[in-house]
């Protein structure tokens, strides 16, 4: 699923409740920050740069990167965010809890991308991560206040 598909305006709210911008990049232009190249969302600072032709979960997994992050962090990120293990799995977790944030996006769809994109895990696939091998991951969320302890998203 692409943004042309979603819109801006929705991931835009969704990033704002963060306090990060989503800057729309226009078709053909390199994407400013973005690690994979092409259609895939970047990050500098507190804005995350996205086309029409991004993935949602690309756009999700990158904003999730800022998200983990102390504020004090984030604006001294450009394009590559972290090199922490526990940091990446907290973002692939949340990735996957903020999809349930957009209408019609939803951890399944966006699960189902992960896979086609080319995510691994040791249990070969997105969804059997999430719901058998992530505890780690929703605890680290829950641990630094970014997940209730139902699994909800608490925003800041």
């Amino acid at each position: 699923m692409r943004l042309a598909e979603t819109g801006f305006e929705a991931p835009a709210n969704l990033l704002a409740r963060y306090g990060l911008a989503l800057e729309r990049v226009e078709p053909g232009i390199p994407i400013p920050g973005s690690f994979w190249g092409e259609e895939e969302a970047g990050i500098i600072g507190t804005t995350v740069y996205a086309r029409d032709d991004t993935p949602v979960h690309s756009l999700l997994h990158e904003a999730g990167h800022l998200i983990v992050l102390p504020p004090e962090r984030r604006t001294f990120v450009h394009t590559d965010a972290t090199d922490s293990i526990d940091e990446e799995d907290a973002t692939c977790y949340l990735q996957i809890v903020l999809a349930d944030e957009l209408s019609g996006v939803g951890r399944v769809r966006l699960m189902t991308d992960m896979d086609a994109w080319g995510y691994t895990f040791r249990l070969g696939s997105a969804r059997a991560w999430f719901e058998q091998d992530a505890g780690n991951a929703r605890q680290w969320l829950i641990d630094h206040g970014l997940l209730d302890q139902v699994g909800r998203p608490v925003f800041s």
